[in-house]
């Protein structure tokens, strides 16, 4: 499933960002991954969409609540690794109530070669959670329009703090590239 210059994404890569732009979003915070690959590269060619690489996924909350203090809508995309990164600045959003939305791309899950990625990927949910992080799930094309918005409502509509899980499966299955 791995994206190349002359093919099209996978719909429901344009699900996501299709979402976005109808809910408004001005602001993407990222560390760059290829499971995002195409929301990122639309943000990019967007004038209406400013994205800001980070250097690690903690500052990426502390730039959506940036965001929120400056009237404009922001998300975090990451890569469920960065999770545990992120679980001391998760208490930013939750203590000053700020309404809070990242997309995460799962890895450690289905057919995953990497070992080091396992304990963080079996553990992104519950960490979330137990951040006070609602945790919406998408693993088929069918379910990441309307999960990718209902969490953009509960967000921007009702103030909560969200995180989608966009399952590794979903994302199609990585593979060791050997020379």
């Amino acid at each position: 499933m791995n994206e190349t210059a002359t093919s099209a994404p996978p719909s429901w890569q344009e699900d996501v960002f299709s979402a976005l732009k109808k809910r408004g979003i001005q602001q993407i915070a990222y560390v760059p991954d290829a499971g995002h690959s195409h929301t990122l590269r639309e943000a990019q060619h967007d004038p209406a969409i400013h994205d800001v690489v980070l250097t690690t996924e903690e500052e990426g909350v502390a730039v959506v609540s940036g965001a929120w203090l400056g009237g404009q809508r922001a998300v975090l995309l990451m890569q469920s690794s960065g999770v545990g990164n992120c679980v001391n600045m998760f208490s930013l959003p939750q203590m000053c109530r700020f309404p809070f939305l990242t997309l995460v791309t799962m890895r450690g899950e289905y057919a995953e070669f990497n070992p080091w990625q396992g304990p963080m990927g079996r553990t992104t949910q519950q960490a979330l959670e137990l951040m006070g992080i609602t945790v919406l799930r998408a693993d088929t094309p069918d379910e990441v329009q309307e999960t990718v918005e209902a969490a953009l409502d509960s967000v921007f509509e009702a103030g909560e703090r969200v995180a989608v899980l966009l399952g590794q499966k979903l994302i199609g299955r990585k593979k060791w590239e050997r020379d």
